[in-house]
């Protein structure tokens, strides 16, 4: 059992390049099914996420190289409208695949997805809106089988769903008409899908906004696309030098996405600046307590960052109110940080953290991807040594965790 040793206590200090972004790379490898030919996607990380999807492609008949980190996909090849169990239950991400194939091949057939188990994320929005547009989904023993030309309507969603604005935006490209999405997520990853899928010829406007048009029908061709940086990526960098203390400057990632953590941080006393595409936190003392830290979607506190900014926070002083409102298990990280030596307590949909001067290594595991990157982040901050399994989970989403951190002065091996 591969495993991280961390020996906590020491400052960060220095710069890193911010990977490609796992939110982005996974629609936009789904979305080269929509071209019957070549796709060349650049800055993909690598990630057990990234290689479950290259995976599914190449199942579906696609010839898939990579090289560094770009990918290649030659989707000229699709000869199959399924994706089997064993696959699908390798990431949540995999349904975004729905949409493509439908667009493609008119018909899908899927199991329901997997990942993280984080509480219900059903996909029922997606469903009902490929309904809407004339699909006939049919539900059986956990399996979808979806068929029909899609047909482009007005269409509301009840909360902004990334996943689901994801795949109206690919089926409705291989649609007829006109769809419009209201109420879309506004995510900086939907921003970089649009851009993708404009590379390919699509008519879409509006990403970034609470509408988005898209017109379908239209002739595709080739395309070639860099993926933008990770924002959680950067938020865990951030996170662990709020805790470490230290300066850590960030390369390659837009400060707007990262509005809501830099704020959070400097209101418990960081120096933070931001500029074209850096980012800069300079910590020189104890994080002090902030007012309530509320998860929504964007442009609100991003629910992926709330765990290692949690982790950052148990060594603050003063107490700090959690209160997630997106996925109702998202607090998994906190019985392991009390392992280290944090004061949480959970009630519900809100954790209460009381800041302690010291934390203290020790073993610790990883439930899920961004617990496990909180406990890392917790590790660091602790006196001592301390040993970080159930890697699986990190790898899903960092691609050069411990060569990034070691770069910034960590002592982190795995």
């Amino acid at each position: 059992m591969e495993r991280l040793c961390v020996r906590g206590g020491r400052p960060l200090l220095g710069s890193v390049q911010i990977q490609g972004a796992k939110n982005s790379v996974l629609p936009i490898l789904a979305a080269t099914l929509l071209n019957a030919g070549v796709s060349v996607i650049h800055n993909c990380p690598a990630l057990s996420d990234v290689d479950a999807a290259i995976a599914i492609l190449r199942h579906l008949g696609c010839a898939v190289t990579r090289t560094g980190t770009t990918i290649t996909v030659d989707a000229a090849t699709v000869s199959r409208t399924d994706i089997p169990d064993p696959l699908m239950r390798e990431m949540r991400s995999s349904v975004i695949f729905l949409g493509a194939i439908l667009a493609r091949c008119g018909e899908a057939k899927l199991s329901y997805p997997g990942g993280c188990e984080l509480g219900p994320r059903p996909i029922d929005l997606h469903l009902d809106a490929l309904r809407a547009m004339g699909v006939e989904v049919e539900e059986r023993g956990g399996t979808l089988h979806c068929r029909g030309i899609v047909t482009g309507r007005v269409h509301s969603l009840s909360i902004p769903s990334v996943g689901a604005t994801e795949n109206i935006m690919l089926a409705a490209c291989g649609g007829k008409g006109t769809t419009v999405i209201c109420n879309a997520a506004r995510e900086p990853e939907i921003v970089d899908l649009q851009q993708f899928l404009r590379s390919l010829g699509a008519e879409i406007t509006g990403a970034g906004s609470s509408t988005v048009v898209i017109r379908g029908g239209k002739p595709l061709h080739d395309g070639e696309h860099t993926v933008i940086s990770d924002r959680i990526v950067g938020a865990t960098y951030l996170s662990a030098c709020a805790a470490c203390g230290g300066e850590v400057e960030l390369l390659g990632v837009d400060p707007r996405w990262l509005l809501p953590i830099t704020e959070t941080f400097r209101k418990g006393g960081c120096q933070v600046t931001g500029e074209g595409n850096r980012v800069t936190l300079r910590c020189t003392e104890p994080l002090r307590s902030v007012p309530p830290i509320r998860t929504a979607p964007y442009p609100g506190f991003p629910t992926d960052a709330q765990p290692m900014v949690m982790a950052a926070f148990c060594k603050s002083r003063g107490v700090t109110l959690f209160v997630e409102t997106i996925f109702e298990n998202r607090y998994r990280q906190a019985a392991e940080l009390a392992r280290l030596g944090a004061e949480i307590r959970v009630e519900g949909r809100v954790a209460i953290v009381e800041g302690k001067k010291l934390l203290h290594g020790a073993a610790v595991e990883a439930a899920d991807l961004r617990g496990g990157a909180a406990l890392v982040v917790g590790a660091l901050a602790a006196e001592g040594e301390s040993v970080v399994t159930g890697l699986r989970h990190i790898d899903r989403g960092y691609a050069s965790l411990v060569e990034d951190l070691g770069q910034l002065g960590a002592s982190i091996n795995r």
